[in-house]
Formats: structure tokens, sequence, C-alpha cells
């Protein structure tokens, strides 16, 4: 299952901020680069819009060459990452925009689903991007 389009990082300006400012947490198959949500809201004219604006936590995955060179295989680990953070999205903190990178060894591994669930909630939960940072 995809990711909702409001929950996407899209453009290379944005992947640049969270590689530029980002904090960085890494386990055996991915390293998340994660930027904290802004904390002063945007200046406007009416103060009234800019404190309820909540934008919601966007997410970037990045499967490089350096992991397969077939895209058969580099789109499989996409989907399963997409499938497995689609399932953690309700417990993620607002504002915050990640970037997952994965390693050679996802691939190596053969990893399924719930593997990358396990590892992701892991990775999520040192960041502190989970509600409640369980």
């Amino acid at each position: 299952m995809a990711l909702p389009k409001a929950n996407r990082l899209k453009s290379r300006k944005d992947f640049q901020a969270v590689f530029r400012e980002g904090i960085r947490r890494q386990s055996s198959h991915f390293t998340l680069r994660a930027l904290r949500p802004r904390c002063s809201p945007e200046p406007s004219g009416d103060t009234a819009t800019a404190t309820t604006k909540v934008v919601s936590t966007q997410i970037g995955i990045s499967v490089s060459t350096k992991v397969s060179k077939k895209a058969v295989v580099r789109n499989r680990i996409k989907r399963q990452m997409a499938a497995a953070l689609h399932q953690l999205l309700p417990k993620l903190s607002p504002g915050w925009r990640l970037v997952f990178v994965v390693k050679p060894t996802a691939a190596e591994s053969k990893c399924g689903s719930q593997q990358f669930l396990q590892e992701l909630e892991q990775l999520l939960a040192q960041a502190e991007v989970l509600n409640g940072h369980s």
C-alpha cells in the first residue's frame, strides 16, 4: 500500500534539507534521517490560521543502485517499506520530515515486511518520532 500524498516527501529541496539539518539513526538495514518540526509558526497576517495549521509527517525512501542493480529488487524494497510505514503513520508525531536510506544488507538478507516493520518502529522510537516513544 502506497503512502498518502500528504505524507510523501517529494522535492529535492526537502530531501536536501533533511540530510543537511536532520538527526541520524542507524539500524542493520536502514539509516533514518529525521528533521524535527518547526517550532515557530509560519509568519502570516492571520495568527489564528498560523497556529492551528498542523503539517502531516512527510516520508521519503531512498534506495540506491548500491543496494541492487535491479530496479525490480529496489522497487520491491520500497513497496515493502511503504506498506510498513503506512501501518506506523497513526503512531507518528506530526510535522516531522523523515528520509529512510536503505542499506545494501536489506537486499541481501531478503527480509520480509514484518521484519521491516519491527526495525522501522525501533528506529523511529530511537529518534523520538513515535508518539509516546515506545
